[in-house]
């Protein structure tokens, strides 16, 4: 992947906002999408949750609702904002629940998985 540890770029050219920082997202639980070689699921959509997302998440073995405190993760409600693996978010978008998204702060490596048009469709954060 052409994705490194530094915050890098969105998919709108820009550099990477925050995602979410309550509850804190990201891979490396910085508030940002940002990707780098340990970052296998490549969390870099930035999505605000949905009920339809969450419960279709957890259909597909993915619980991110239930909190697991023994993660430090309080668990999400609709609403929150959370970097979610690009491979998920197209397949919610295959399955019509597709979250919204902030293409500000959703990594440019997300394109590798998803087609910018898509993203740009679901788009909230007035960029589209």
């Amino acid at each position: 992947m052409s994705a490194s540890s530094e915050p890098g770029r969105n998919v709108l050219g820009g550099e990477l906002e925050p995602c979410g920082l309550d509850p804190v997202t990201g891979f490396y639980r910085d508030g940002t999408c940002r990707t780098g070689p340990q970052d296998l699921g490549m969390h870099v959509v930035c999505a605000e949750m949905t009920e339809a997302f969450l419960a279709f998440s957890r259909t597909v073995g993915n619980d991110l609702s239930t909190p697991r405190p023994e993660w430090g993760f309080p668990g999400l409600r609709p609403g929150d904002r959370w970097c979610v693996c690009a491979d998920r978010w197209r397949e919610a978008l295959d399955a019509d629940v597709a979250p919204p998204v902030i293409l500000a702060a959703t990594h440019a490596s997300a394109v590798e998985f998803v087609t910018q048009a898509d993203l740009r469709a679901h788009a909230i954060d007035g960029a589209a």
